[in-house]
């Protein structure tokens, strides 16, 4: 997938497309099939596909006390997007000056100048140019002018009619319900960091543990420990992941993340580690004694194994 940063880095002679528009944040369900749509008709039409997508929330610019943390960084969305036969992604700025475009201004310099768009593909709720003014109603008006058509896909739902949504991934999460948030996003809810050093308490019990950088790539879930797999480089391990200020020690910082590797200890200082969630196994309690701790990572550590398939260590 060919990723342009600015309508200045898209090449003279770019080929006629089919686009979709829109902030992506998970890159779930319902954008995954929005994004199979659109390359299918690329296929069909012999057109590029093409997704339009932002460098920030437009909220953040807009109405920062509004604006929700974000699913996943802009790189991760990337990588994401480049999963489904996208030709090619145009990240846009999204400025103050980008915002008061009116919608013809949108249309004419990014999806015809630009782009040289054939087909739009939209949700029933798409909105852009200044204010929101422009609506699904106003986009086929300007096709009609600037020679593309307009295409709806309708929404991905759930048992009880809930769309999927970046806001409803983002509720299960914040409480833990990491298996449910994976079903409306399609894959398991992910983070990234760099390993840092902490205090080796975890390796002093038995169990050394990958500290995670507070920087860290997407939405962090509730507090608690979880079965996940980590990923280092091309290496996928099952682990045992704690996510908290650990109460039964002083001096831990809230939303400290730690990622035990089942059956390895690995030197993974200044690695980048990602930590996929598979389910929650229990909230953050505090111990009275580090005896009391220790018999507990030990049963956290055989349900983790049960989880995720691993034999029993020996």
């Amino acid at each position: 997938m060919r990723t342009y940063q600015s309508i200045a880095d898209i090449p003279d002679g770019f080929g006629a497309s089919v686009v979709t528009i829109g902030k992506f944040d998970g890159v779930h369900t319902g954008h995954r099939q929005v994004l199979r749509e659109l390359a299918d008709i690329a296929d069909a039409e012999a057109l590029q596909s093409v997704v339009v997508t932002f460098d920030r929330n437009p909220l953040s610019v807009l109405r920062p006390e509004d604006c929700p943390e974000a699913l996943v960084s802009l790189p991760q969305k990337l990588e994401l997007i480049s999963q489904l036969r996208v030709d090619a992604t145009l990240v846009l700025e999204f400025t103050r000056a980008l915002s008061e475009l009116s919608p013809d201004e949108f249309v004419s310099s990014i999806l015809v100048s630009a782009l040289h768009a054939r087909v739009v593909l939209v949700g029933e709720d798409f909105r852009f140019g200044a204010g929101g003014t422009g609506t699904v109603s106003t986009l086929r008006e300007l096709g009609e002018r600037h020679g593309f058509s307009v295409r709806m896909i309708e929404d991905i739902r759930f048992s009880g009619g809930r769309r999927a949504s970046s806001t409803w991934v983002r509720e299960l999460l914040a409480e833990g319900r990491v298996v449910e948030a994976a079903e409306i996003l399609g894959y398991e809810p992910s983070i990234r960091s760099v390993v840092v050093h902490g205090l080796q308490r975890g390796r002093a019990l038995g169990y050394p543990t990958a500290n995670l950088a507070p920087q860290i790539e997407g939405f962090i879930p509730a507090d608690g420990v979880y079965a996940a797999w980590a990923t280092v480089g091309e290496d996928r391990f099952p682990a045992a992941v704690s996510i908290g200020n650990n109460p039964t020690f002083d001096g831990v910082p809230e939303k400290q993340v730690e990622a035990h590797l089942l059956d390895q200890d690995l030197d993974l200082y200044d690695r980048v580690i990602e930590v996929s969630f598979v389910e929650y196994v229990r909230g953050m309690s505090k111990f009275a004694n580090v005896l009391e701790l220790s018999a507990q990572m030990n049963r956290d550590e055989e349900r983790i194994r049960g989880i995720l398939g691993v034999a029993p260590r020996l």
